[in-house]
């Protein structure tokens, strides 16, 4: 194997390992910024010696056992190493060598760790932002200027961001630990959404010149499908999971040749991937199962299961939509769920129905500066044929999107209202003209 082979190979196994390698030195380290430093250390070396050596047979051993003497070290020079070094000796998950056939992976005790890791990076001591970052990094591996170029920042404002966040961490104590029964649902709750904010940053990111960003959507889904394994009776984690599969599913029509966006009424369903399609439904009845009212993301999955059962656009059940998105409405109610339940009415009742419920959230102040609320003006007004106000609506979208691919559909729909005004223009001329031909005196 070459050295850039295995260079390859070294990111891809970082990938899988980091989370549980980190998770494994945070609890004995109980500082996560260190615990980072340590596993990524032990990264260094693995490029330094594997590709002389070869890759070891148990790679994830390996790395844990370099890690470990690395936090002997650590330790000791904190002064620390009297109170630590027994409990170091006798840890299972850490003491093994890398080829005696103890890798961690799987094991109860390595699962705890990593479910307190998620819980640590998704803390509420930290902004939502923050949580975000150290989620991609100390979950998901991804480096520093990864995650910059995701959330189009520089990459010495997100080293920042993650600097501060680990600092955060440190002085408000926050134990490595799980959180007590009575706090879990509030804490689930944040985990599940810095999850879910990743997902919809690359389903359809809010600003730069990709429209999809399929790598975040990948992260996230891993995650989630990570938390489902280690809490498998929470319903939410499944709901979740279910959602995120069921909308990647429509990746491979979501976008056309040349990178452009395609709206969900326009995609060939036939290039849906129904391996995606199916597992979203399994686990979305799973959720159900586990709980007889489901939550804010299994009614998402519902909503979203409906689109995937329909093998054309015009089979999809917008009623039985209209009635979710009321039901999620009722429960976790949003100006986001009510233009969502607009469109859905839009759809099953008429356009006129619809944009009578867009026009009632006019006034709310965090829908002023959202795009999708303007596209859906737009798309109802041109439904209706009045399109000149159609034509201000997507031009005001235009302005309003940070997202190229998305201004350019947006500027081509106001495009399209404007010719058809246009036609419909010129027409009604010349109907005037017939006429007026037809009244005039014959033989003159």
């Amino acid at each position: 194997m070459t050295a850039s082979e295995t260079e390859r190979t070294v990111g891809a196994l970082w990938r899988i390992e980091s989370p549980r390698l980190i998770a494994a030195l945070a609890r004995l380290t109980r500082d996560i910024g260190l615990a980072e430093e340590l596993a990524q250390d032990a990264l260094v070396e693995a490029l330094e010696r594997w590709p002389v050596s070869g890759i070891p047979r148990r790679p994830g051993a390996w790395l844990m056992t370099v890690a470990r003497r690395r936090a002997l070290n650590a330790l000791a020079r904190r002064r620390m190493i009297a109170d630590k070094h027994e409990a170091l000796a006798h840890e299972p998950s850490l003491a093994e060598g890398p080829d005696d056939g103890a890798h961690h992976e799987g094991a109860l005790a390595g699962d705890d760790d990593l479910l307190r890791l998620i819980f640590c990076a998704c803390h509420p001591v930290l902004t939502q932002e923050a949580r975000v970052a150290l989620t991609l990094r100390v979950l998901c591996g991804l480096g520093t200027d990864e995650i910059a170029r995701a959330f189009l920042c520089a990459p010495t404002t997100m080293q920042q961001r993650i600097v501060r966040a680990k600092r955060a961490l440190a002085e408000a104590r926050v134990p490595f630990e799980l959180p007590d029964r009575e706090a879990l649902p509030e804490r689930l709750g944040s985990v599940l959404a810095v999850i879910y904010l990743v997902f919809n940053e690359g389903y359809a990111a809010t600003s730069g010149d990709a429209w999809l960003r399929k790598d975040l959507c990948e992260d996230a889904m891993r995650l989630g499908r990570m938390l489902a394994e280690l809490m498998p009776e929470e319903s939410e984690v499944h709901g979740l999971v279910a959602l995120m599969e069921l909308n990647a599913s429509r990746f491979p029509a979501r976008l056309g040749p040349d990178g452009a966006p395609i709206l969900l009424l326009d995609q060939d369903r036939r290039r849906w991937d129904r391996l995606l399609i199916r597992r979203g439904l399994a686990r979305l009845e799973r959720a159900q199962r586990l709980c007889t009212e489901p939550g804010f993301y299994a009614l998402q999955a519902a909503i979203v299961a409906c689109h995937a059962r329909a093998a054309r656009a015009d089979a999809t059940d917008w009623a039985a939509i209209a009635a979710l998105y009321a039901r999620l409405e009722a429960r976790h109610p949003s100006p986001i769920v009510r233009l969502n339940r607009a469109v859905a009415v839009g759809m099953a009742e008429g356009a006129e129905r619809g944009l009578a419920l867009v026009d009632t959230l006019g006034a709310e102040p965090t829908l002023a500066s959202y795009a999708s609320m303007q596209a859906v003006r737009g798309d109802l007004l041109e439904r209706l044929g009045r399109l000149a106000e159609a034509e201000a609506a997507f031009q005001r979208a235009a302005t309003l999107t940070r997202n190229t691919r998305e201004r350019a559909v947006l500027e081509a729909r106001a495009a399209r209202c404007r010719e058809r005004a246009a036609r419909h223009a010129g027409q009604g001329e010349r109907r005037q003209d017939e006429r007026a031909g037809q009244d005039e005196p014959s033989g003159v």
